[in-house]
Parts: structure tokens; sequence; C-alpha cells
């Protein structure tokens, strides 16, 4: 009872927004003929309506947040039904490095761009591993590592939330303009898109192929964490230990220093994906589930989008600052860049 006292609140309301979305999903097929913006792109504009028209009172807080993190780590993991291991081996040994030198590539990008605009070192690495690595997520497991401050934690956690929408919601566009197939859409989608949940936000409305390939990708990127984290705590130990210029900085405004847990490294959301993923190809997941599983995701997907939507208050740009603001729209410009250029190169068809 508690528990349906603590979330139903917040959560009635997603789903509320969704079942609008569903709606007017609906209506655009029967009014054009197809649906130009899918009830997930829709989900997540009409919270974005609500939330900059009425901020939700605490009573809906809680669901909110459970619909948009754990909700969406379950529509996640619950992909990996929809990917065997074919998927997977479709990846060449020359893509998969190439994410590797392409998210090396866009930290160091990032973060010279950063400093250009004068942002604190710390602020830099947070801004430039939010963007290459996974968005929040870097953010959090790097911040400890590098000692910083949480004023610079909220800037770049912030700007990266309301980025990451625009992302998921324009992404699509460049398919017509560049010319892009589904597999290329998926290797794009996968490099830049932020958080493993927003790929499906980005991909499903283009394909299944799509969304397939992306999450692996992304899967691949998000990888890198590990690597990236142990690497800053072996080059950057003075970071950790140096104040920053702000007078008014105290010890309590940092993270506990030392090395992230493993849970922040490797979430269990991908681990469920990874043991899904296996199960199926390995013949263990009956082929009549695989509809009904792929259908709960995505409505799942949509409730969390409406979530989303719901928590990004765009006056946070404003928040952020102009120069936090510019560093990280040029690091993802950078980072759609280098990502462009790698399925050139290796002639992603």
């Amino acid at each position: 009872m508690r528990f349906v006292k603590k979330y139903f609140p917040g959560l009635l309301l997603c789903v509320a927004i969704t079942l609008a979305a569903t709606v007017l999903q609906a209506v655009e097929v029967r009014v054009i003929g197809q649906a130009y913006l899918e009830a997930l792109v829709l989900a997540i504009l009409l919270g974005l309506v609500v939330r900059t028209l009425w901020a939700p009172g605490t009573a809906y807080r809680p669901g909110i947040t459970l619909a948009a993190k754990f909700l969406l780590e379950v529509a996640v993991m619950l992909l990996g039904v929809a990917v065997s291991a074919r998927t997977v081996m479709a990846l060449s040994p020359k893509l998969l490095l190439g994410i590797v030198a392409v998210v090396a590539l866009s930290i160091t990008a990032s973060y010279m761009i950063c400093r250009f605009l004068r942002l604190s070192p710390r602020l830099a690495l947070l801004v430039a591993c939010g963007n290459s690595i996974c968005g929040n997520s870097a953010i959090v497991a790097v911040a400890p590592v590098i000692g910083a401050a949480a004023d610079d934690i909220a800037a770049s956690i912030a700007f990266t939330a309301v980025l990451g929408v625009i992302v998921v919601l324009l992404l699509p566009l460049l398919v017509p303009i560049l010319l892009l197939s589904l597999t290329q859409y998926g290797v794009l989608a996968g490099l830049t898109v932020y958080a493993v949940p927003q790929v499906l936000a980005a991909t499903l409305p283009i394909g299944a192929l799509a969304n397939q390939v992306g999450t692996v990708v992304k899967l691949v990127r998000v990888l890198m964490l590990g690597p990236v984290v142990f690497t800053l705590a072996m080059l950057a130990p003075k970071l950790r230990e140096e104040m920053d210029d702000a007078a008014h900085l105290t010890a309590g405004d940092r993270p506990k220093p030392g090395m992230p847990k493993i849970h922040h490294l490797v979430p269990w959301f991908i681990v469920g994906f990874l043991l899904l993923a296996g199960a199926r190809s390995a013949g263990l997941i009956p082929v009549m589930l695989l509809h009904p599983v792929n259908h709960v995701a995505a409505v799942l997907t949509t409730i969390s989008m409406a979530a989303l939507g719901l928590g990004v208050d765009v006056r946070t740009v404003a928040r952020a600052g102009v120069r936090v603001s510019s560093a990280v729209t040029a690091s993802l410009l950078v980072l759609g860049g280098i990502s462009l250029l790698l399925i050139r190169l290796l002639h992603v068809s």
C-alpha cells in the first residue's frame, strides 16, 4: 500500500501522457496516412510541454523518477531478447576498433574544446566523458575519480539531460538528409546518443535493424567506461587532491575520492541485456515470446519517454551557463562528425 501511495501519482501521469501520445499517433495515421512522429517522440514532447507549463509537485516525483529510470532499464534489458549473436557478429573487428577510436578521439577533442572555452579541468573531463561515453552514467562514474565539485557535476548533468532529449528528437531527421541506411543510422545513433535507453527512442521509429545495431554499438561504447575510469585514476591523481579556485568550495562539495562501484561501470540492466541476448542466441527463448516481450519493452519505453520529458526543465540550459552549454554542444557536434567519418571510412552499408 505504501508503494502504491508513493509511486502511483507519478506513474499515472506518465501513463496518461503515453495514452495521449498513442492517440495522437493514431490520429496522424488516420489523417495523414502515416505517423511522422512516433508515440515515443510524442511522449517526450508532451512531457516537455507539461513540465514547461506546470511543474509536478513532490507527490508525483517518485513515480516519474521510477518510470524514467527503472522502467526504462527494464525495457533495455528486455531488448536483449531481440538481439542475437548474429547481430553482434555482424559488427566487424574494424568497427569495434573504430568505436574505441571514436571514444578516445571524442574525449580528447571535447576536453580541448572545454579548456579552450575556459572550463575548469574537472568540468572539462566530466563534459568530455559524459558526451563521449554514456552521459550521466559516465559523469557519475568519473566524478569521484577526479574529485569533481558538486556544482560541476550538477552543471554537466543538467545540460546533458536537455541535450540528450534534443539529440533523440533530431537525430532521425538525418536519415533522409544524409541518405543513411538502417545499419549506418544504427551505428551513428549508437556512437552519439548519450544513454543506452535513449538509443531505443532514437532508433525504434526508424526500424528494428537500426535499433539492434544501435544498441550493440552503444553497449560496446558503454563498456569503454571501465578502461576510461581506470586510465583517469592512473593519470589524474593530482586532480583529486588539488583545491578549486573558488574560495567557497569545501571538502563536502565533492564526492568521496576513489574508484566508483562496479555497478556504476556495468549497470545491472546491461548484464540482464547480455544474458537475455545470450539466451536468445542459444535458442532458450521460444520464438512465440519474442513479439510479446518486444511489445512490452516498447510500451515501457514510451512511458519512460514521457517521464523523461517531465523531468527536463528547458530553463536549465540558461542556468548551466553559456560556456558549459557551448562546450557540450560543440563536443557533441565533434562526436557526430567523427562518427560519420568512421561510417564512411569503414564503408558501413
